[in-house]
């Protein structure tokens, strides 16, 4: 097989150093050609996360050192491929996890680390449900293992990950207490979900109203002191899961300490006789060991969501769609935490 040799012209967004979103840069560059095993892609939708959000405060665990190109998943075309690599890749569209990169026109990705993309979803569609489904599924059915009949609590249910988490649950005959602002509360219900204000002081009393026996899971992206009454919601043989602190995003001070608190509180919870379960979902676990499970794993729960998407079962949920380059508007608009579902970052018109 032979390889691509040419270069291909790139738009990328830098991110250089700890800024407010409208700091974000605009370069131009020549991507060199795929090496062996790797690819290139033509971005056709990325998006902003979560992890972005912390990335530009200098705040993500693990994250490069500045200045650097964010973006943590993407769907593309290939269009070159490198020395082992099947040319009958090119023209094709696959979606891949980068964790950083993916704000770009074009941008290089191992041939390995791309999953399918159904013939007939929007890229957009499939980029909202990469990183955010895979995060749900994995969840759900890894972390919490929840069943039909089963209650849940789901704290951000008009969010990226939350509303993916609420219409798995309903596909699956699970109940779906999930938290989110008086404005976004038909749309949750909508979703499949009864929704409870999150503002509301009494929101933990609330919750325990409409589950009086506890609940089987908690999904909780926010840490901080609202975690233990996360924890006091579940019943006998529930799961706490947290994948986040959201609370802490904006406080001074070491990123990590917030982290390795929560760790901390975690795991002896975990331990703690009474037959809950605490944990903290890490989506990269068991990469840097186990690189070929991890892709095996990645590949059939991301094949998995993008099924149900295809489907008609999941519907994603796109907050809005920005040219890449106005991605300072994109991070802007997802931090301001107004909307419903992910900020999607598109190709100039």
């Amino acid at each position: 097989m032979n390889a691509t040799t040419s270069t291909t012209r790139a738009t990328e967004v830098v991110l250089p150093g700890v800024v407010e979103p409208e700091g974000l840069q605009v370069r131009v560059r020549d991507l060199p050609a795929p090496g062996e095993g790797q690819v290139v892609l033509r971005m056709e939708a990325t998006g902003v996360s979560f992890a972005e959000q912390q990335m530009r405060l200098g705040k993500y665990y693990d994250q490069p050192a500045f200045p650097f190109v964010p973006g943590y998943d993407l769907v593309g075309t290939v269009v070159a491929v490198g020395e082992g690599v099947d040319r009958g890749l090119k023209l094709h569209r696959f979606a891949v996890v980068t964790k950083v990169g993916a704000w770009a026109s074009h941008l290089v990705v191992e041939a390995a680390d791309l999953v399918p993309v159904p013939d007939g979803v929007d890229a957009a569609a499939a980029e909202t449900v990469v990183v955010n489904g895979v995060t749900a599924w994995q969840m759900m059915y890894r972390t919490a293992k929840v069943k039909r009949g089963d209650t849940i609590v789901v704290l951000g249910a008009n969010g990226g990950v939350g509303s993916t988490l609420v219409q798995l649950a309903r596909h699956a005959g699970i109940k779906v207490i999930g938290t989110a602002s008086a404005r976004h509360h038909d749309a949750v219900r909508e979703l499949g979900a009864t929704p409870v204000d999150y503002r509301d002081p009494q929101l933990y009393a609330k919750i325990r109203e409409l589950a009086p026996e506890g609940v089987d899971a908690v999904f909780d992206h926010v840490g901080g002191a609202g975690l233990k009454e996360s924890w006091k919601l579940l019943r006998r043989g529930g799961t706490l899961v947290n994948y986040g602190t959201a609370s802490t995003k904006d406080e001074p001070g070491n990123a990590m300490l917030p982290v390795l608190l929560l760790f901390a509180r975690l795991a002896l919870w975990n331990y703690l006789p009474n037959g809950k379960g605490a944990g903290f979902y890490n989506f990269w676990a068991g990469k840097r060991f186990r690189l070929t499970t991890f892709r095996a794993r990645l590949r059939d729960d991301l094949t998995q969501v993008l099924r149900l998407v295809a489907a008609g079962v999941l519907t994603p949920q796109i907050a809005a769609r920005i040219p890449l380059s106005q991605a300072a508007s994109a991070l802007a608009l997802a931090e301001s935490r107004t909307v419903l579902g992910k900020v999607v970052i598109v190709p100039e018109p």
